[in-house]
């Protein structure tokens, strides 16, 4: 059974919930001198970064998600819970006297955040080598360690292993001639409409341009669904009704996870961009990245009641 080998960042979200508002107790003419502590009585730990939550999603579909990232000395809890999950980690390379990535995300009750990320393991992602994947029919590159997103790109593209560019946060660490290089090597390229602004800006192309030198371009915009260019055709996806919203982080990876298993049996894109939709809105439902969970009965029946015809999966 062929596989999806998923590069990217693996790490541990700790979210705490400050039961007030940052403004009180910031003052605006004394940040030259800030030293504030907030009490957190509410506080979970999420597994996430970004290849573990598109092969969570993958995997859920039924899929077969192969995962590289470097991870840390503290990452048994989540190895345990991948192997929970069934999700192999072959791939995955421990580095000495390293933490796993991990963002520290304090919430007031404006729904202001203030976060810290140490990104950790996640810096030495260039160890990993695509050539030391097997089977592999499609790739991701995810926001990773900057050198590790670059040299995977190029393997993969060496290796003529189709691979979606998917930059994410990653964005800021590239210029123009670095995400022009990625949009060169990739099969399709995937941002959000805020990351679409960022690149449009950085290397000048249109979207006609990208989809010229790809496959498709598929920009995300949230509650407003998502848009597919091809070079022959433009693709309206619209977005999934969840049946209640708690909590929107890891909804992009949940759409890709279900981007890359259209990909992987062909749909077409009418179609694959709709699993997609339907994927991020389930997530949605739920706190966390991986907390989410469907039968593929369960996955077919919600699918014609948003979208009016028959999934096969």
């Amino acid at each position: 059974m062929s596989s999806a080998l998923i590069c990217g960042s693996f790490a541990f979200d700790t979210i705490m919930v400050f039961n007030d508002k940052f403004k009180h107790h910031i003052l605006p003419d004394q940040v030259h001198i800030l030293n504030v502590s907030f009490m957190v009585p509410n506080m979970r730990r999420e597994f996430g970064g970004c290849a573990g939550n598109i092969a969570y999603n993958l995997k859920l579909l039924g899929g077969n998600p192969l995962v590289m990232g470097t991870v840390g000395i503290d990452f048994t809890p989540y190895a345990e819970w991948m192997d929970t999950c069934q999700i192999a980690r072959t791939h995955l390379k421990t580095i000495a006297d390293s933490y796993t990535a991990q963002a520290f995300i304090t919430t007031d009750m404006d729904d202001n955040q203030i976060t810290a990320f140490h990104p950790g393991a996640m810096n030495f992602s260039h160890e990993n080598q695509i050539n030391m994947a097997k089977d592999i029919s499609i790739g991701i590159v995810s926001p990773d360690g900057r050198d590790g997103m670059i040299q995977h790109a190029q393997q993969f593209a060496a290796a003529n292993i189709p691979f979606i560019f998917d930059p994410g946060q990653g964005m800021p660490m590239f210029d123009g001639n670095d995400l022009t290089q990625f949009i060169d090597q990739a099969t399709w390229v995937i941002v959000n409409d805020y990351e679409w602004q960022l690149l449009h800006e950085r290397t000048g192309l249109s979207t006609q341009q990208v989809t010229e030198r790809v496959e498709a371009l598929i920009v995300t915009k949230g509650a407003e669904g998502s848009i597919i260019y091809t070079k022959t055709d433009t693709y309206q996806i619209p977005n999934a009704k969840p049946n209640t919203v708690k909590d929107p982080t890891g909804c992009g990876d949940a759409f890709r996870g279900g981007l890359l298993y259209g990909l992987m049996h062909n749909f077409d894109w009418k179609t694959t961009g709709r699993i997609a939709s339907l994927l991020g809105a389930i997530k949605v439902e739920q706190p966390g990245t991986q907390n989410h969970r469907f039968t593929l009965d369960e996955f077919k029946q919600r699918f014609q009641a948003n979208f009016g015809y028959e999934l096969t999966l």
